[in-house]
């Protein structure tokens, strides 16, 4: 019976690829710390190997170092130790181990492609194109070297020609499925939707049991607005990958677009449930509970976001609109300025603290709050019309007319603005004004004769009124 065999029997024996890798990877550890690699080389060779296909690099680190003590000049242990050293981030060395095995064996492809992923890593990006350039210039139909090159450009953001390199890789290697899939990528996001969602097809064909090519494809079918589709999608990564919580997440915002509002919470929680650190979960639970006016239970789920982030503004901006609706306000204000706090560009928080302001009676602040938000929103003509109404609530005459007329300038059809114009002009005693700003409203709104009369009962019956609008 040789070594080898007093530690494995005959259904042990390698390959290694069905046993349990941490128990197969201990033996072949405890045989060579006994210095007794030589007479198991090759089956190091082979746990090495198995190191690199299950990212067990400080173990293979470990084989590679013991391998290259007995074999100095073996470039394949040195190619191994590289991939070792990037698995385990430590990429200078990584570049040395790759030079190494280089010299010994210059043309060697796989260590080309390898160490340009580790001057990628090191941000040298012109060095590792050149090194994937090299290997073009040996062997042009090396499709590893050319999706390398896409995935070069890919990590830039240079989508369209990234394309170039994975269509190159795959006209030259049609079952390259890794090829179809960044393919998809880089489709999806240059807006190409129906090539991209051709490409995960072609992912999928290849690789039928890989839940991320049905993840990406439902999220491609959102973007196509086919809806439906992309809920069978997610499911199917579901059914491949039952803890996929991203699937269940997905899966809820489109049935919850698809109205199907019961089903999308069910998603939700589910995907919360596989992990209760998602806050966003929380967020859109309580999204579709306000949408079905179960306010309690909005607030609750607004609530428990906040408690796994207490900086998300955005649910405390919900929060505050669902206090604001049950007539809590000040718990609405506390929420509005939390929010702010921790946005300050945020317009919506802004104006909805200043209408509850304005609500409460605190008029100044409610100023304050609106002009906030128009630093913001300059052109927001709601904010500009009840900054407008708050002026004139506070007396502030002058100031309400200017907030009118930036009104009237974004919006000149809003009888409303030229209506509240006009009364300001009454009270300050500028009848021609007031006359000509009741003139455009009346035009704009016929109905607003019936709100001026009543509001204003002694002038609307005034003969010299009526001249002056034009009724005699």
């Amino acid at each position: 019976m040789s070594f080898l065999d007093s530690y494995f029997n005959n259904e042990d024996n390698f390959p290694l690829k069905n046993q349990n890798i941490d128990e197969e990877i201990l033996k072949v550890k405890t045989i060579v710390e006994q210095g007794n690699i030589y007479s198991v080389i090759e089956s190091v060779e082979e746990t090495l190997q198995i190191c690199v296909e299950n990212e067990r690099f400080e173990d293979g680190l470990i084989l590679s170092n013991k391998l290259l003590d007995i074999f100095p000049y073996n470039s394949e242990y040195w190619l191994k130790k590289g991939v070792m050293l990037n698995g385990l981030f430590r990429f200078d060395e990584a570049l040395e181990c790759y030079h190494k095995s280089l010299s010994l064996n210059p043309c060697d492809s796989e260590a080309l492609i390898n160490k340009a992923a580790t001057e990628e890593n090191l941000g040298l990006f012109v060095q590792a194109k050149e090194t994937l350039e090299t290997v073009l210039n040996n062997d042009s139909q090396n499709d590893e070297a050319l999706f390398s090159l896409g995935l070069l450009l890919q990590h830039q953001e240079n989508y369209n020609n990234a394309v170039q390199y994975f269509k190159s890789a795959v006209e030259i290697n049609a079952e390259y499925s890794e090829a179809f899939y960044e393919l998809g990528y880089c489709y999806e996001n240059l807006d190409m939707f129906e090539e991209a969602l051709e490409a995960y097809n072609q992912y999928i064909e290849l690789e039928p049991y890989n839940a991320n090519g049905y993840y990406n494809r439902g999220i491609v079918y959102v973007k196509l607005n086919q809806l439906e589709k992309a809920v069978d999608s997610y499911e199917l990564a579901i059914s491949l990958k039952n803890d996929f919580s991203s699937a269940y997440f997905n899966k809820g915002n489109a049935l919850a677009d698809l109205g199907k509002l019961q089903q999308a919470i069910e998603a939700f929680k589910e995907a919360f449930r596989i992990d209760n650190t998602d806050e966003a979960c929380c967020f859109n639970i309580g999204n579709i509970y306000e949408e079905l006016g179960d306010i309690a239970s909005a607030i609750k789920y607004y609530s428990d976001a906040i408690n796994i982030n207490n900086e998300y503004y955005e649910a405390y901006l919900s929060r505050g609109f669902c206090y604001d609706s049950m007539g809590k306000f000040h718990l609405a204000l506390k929420d509005f300025n939390r929010a702010i706090s921790l946005s300050q560009d945020c317009a919506e928080a802004w104006y909805a603290k200043a209408d509850l302001e304005y609500s409460l009676g605190q008029l100044q602040e409610a100023v304050d709050s609106y002009t906030s938000a128009l630093k913001l929103e300059p052109e927001n003509f709601q904010v500009w019309f009840n900054l407008a109404e708050t002026y004139f609530e506070m007396g502030d005459w002058l100031e309400a007319i200017n907030a009118y007329n930036q009104c009237i300038s974004l919006n000149p059809n809003d009888a409303a603005s030229h209506y509240g114009k006009a009364k300001v002009n009454f009270i300050i005693s500028r009848p021609k004004e007031a006359i000509e700003c009741l003139k455009s409203a009346f035009s704009i709104d016929p109905s607003m004769r019936s709100e001026f009369a009543q509001e204003y009962p002694e002038i609307r019956s005034s003969k010299l009124f009526k001249k002056l609008l034009g009724e005699y």
